[in-house]
């Protein structure tokens, strides 16, 4: 072992029973630390379970990108029955009913039949919502928790969608309208959704809009990876031309991770300031262990100790402090994430923030982050102190003691 780092740690373990102030303010500045360390481990895990809860919660029931000719917002939101995946996002977020009755319905576009042949069978089926449907050929839907407590419906009730497209009647112009029995209620976990949508069969939802077949003026795209949908997109545009319009997720929720990032970057910045006070701790340490170690450090400059290996015993001092520090503020850091996220510590209110609660995700590199800022800062806080021990002459610190 280098005696610089022997005496570094003697130091640092053994004061003199005199004056022990030095190692009551290294302490200090271990708390300090580790305080500092743990909340900035806390805080960025917090601030990396807002953004993630946000961005699943999105593209949960939103698309990675949508290719469409022109724009549109629909509340209603139809569901290709070959669509496993989302049929199975859907699903999972269902808390009450079942999305069963919406995904074995008959279509309105199977067995046309002619008027004659209508007006002829009592019992022929509905083929558009432009006729007066029976019980048994009302459409089923699911609707969001929050719309569902709204409008006081539940499970096996019977709503009226109205669309906001008028169409051409004897009396002039009228809604467009259907009833539908509600079939299942879904909880997303994000409010916008959990308020406004109603999940419908595609059929369903293309025969309500007034096409004559299945289709949709929106196509919905899921890509393996996330944050290769920009990339894709272009791709769409030029394969397609330019009457087709392509929004991705990131695009769509441009505002939203744009604030979220710079709160995460503000966060950094003042919590390391925090951590830069509590290291001031480490300056104060080694100038009372300089002050308390004159002779020894006369001594060691008399027998040939060089001023670089004088600074290096200080350096070494403050690191070891630092480390200390760090090490239990990862440690706390980790603990409080653990239990903030397993009791849901961070709850909110979900009609503001659109979810109702935040989770605690931690990741390698963000602790490594704050430990990085913890150290450095360290060592910074011994520059003064060490540089003062390696100027202090031999002569003097022995005629003082």
């Amino acid at each position: 072992m280098p005696y610089e780092l022997f005496l570094a740690i003697r130091y640092l373990r053994r004061a003199r029973r005199p004056r022990r102030l030095a190692r009551v303010t290294a302490l200090a500045a271990i708390i300090g630390i580790a305080i500092g360390v743990a909340a900035l481990t806390v805080s960025l895990a917090l601030s990396n379970g807002f953004n993630d809860e946000m961005r699943d919660k999105i593209l949960s029931g939103t698309a990675h990108m949508s290719t469409s000719v022109g724009s549109s917002y629909a509340i209603l939101r139809g569901l290709d029955r070959e669509g496993t995946r989302a049929i199975d996002e859907v699903r999972r977020t269902i808390t009450a009913g079942s999305i069963e009755p919406l995904l074995n319905e008959p279509s309105p576009f199977t067995n046309r039949q002619s008027p004659e042949k209508k007006r002829g069978d009592d019992n022929s089926p509905i083929t558009s919502f432009d006729e007066i449907p029976s019980e048994a050929a009302t459409p089923n839907a699911v609707i969001g928790s929050e719309l569902a407590g709204r409008t006081n419906l539940h499970v096996g009730d019977t709503a009226t969608v109205i669309s906001g497209e008028a169409t051409l009647t004897p009396l002039g112009l009228a809604p467009r309208y259907v009833s539908v029995r509600i079939a299942g209620i879904f909880r997303s976990g994000l409010y916008e959704y959990d308020s406004s949508w109603v999940y419908l069969s595609l059929d369903a939802a293309a025969s309500f809009a007034g096409a004559s077949e299945p289709s949709a003026s929106i196509i919905s795209i899921e890509v393996r990876d996330i944050y290769s949908a920009g990339e894709i997109a272009a791709r769409l545009r030029e394969g397609l031309g330019a009457s087709y319009t392509t929004v991705t997720w990131q695009e769509a929720n441009r505002p939203l991770f744009a604030a979220l990032a710079l709160e995460r970057r503000m966060g950094l910045f003042i919590i390391a300031l925090i951590i830069l006070i509590a290291t001031l701790n480490i300056t104060t340490t080694l100038v009372l262990v300089v002050v308390e170690r004159r002779s020894d450090i006369a001594i060691l400059t008399a027998m040939g100790a060089r001023a670089r290996s004088i600074m290096l015993v200080f350096i070494l001092e403050g690191a070891l402090i630092g480390i200390a520090g760090t090490i239990t503020g990862i440690l706390l850091g980790l603990v409080a994430c653990l239990i903030g996220d397993h009791y849901k510590l961070v709850s909110l209110p979900a009609d503001i923030y659109s979810i109702s609660n935040v989770p605690f995700h931690m990741r390698a590199l963000d602790i490594a982050l704050a430990a990085l800022v913890a150290f450095v800062l360290s060592l910074l806080a011994t520059i003064y102190p060490a540089r003062a021990a390696a100027r202090l002459r031999p002569i003097e610190a022995l005629q003082d003691n």
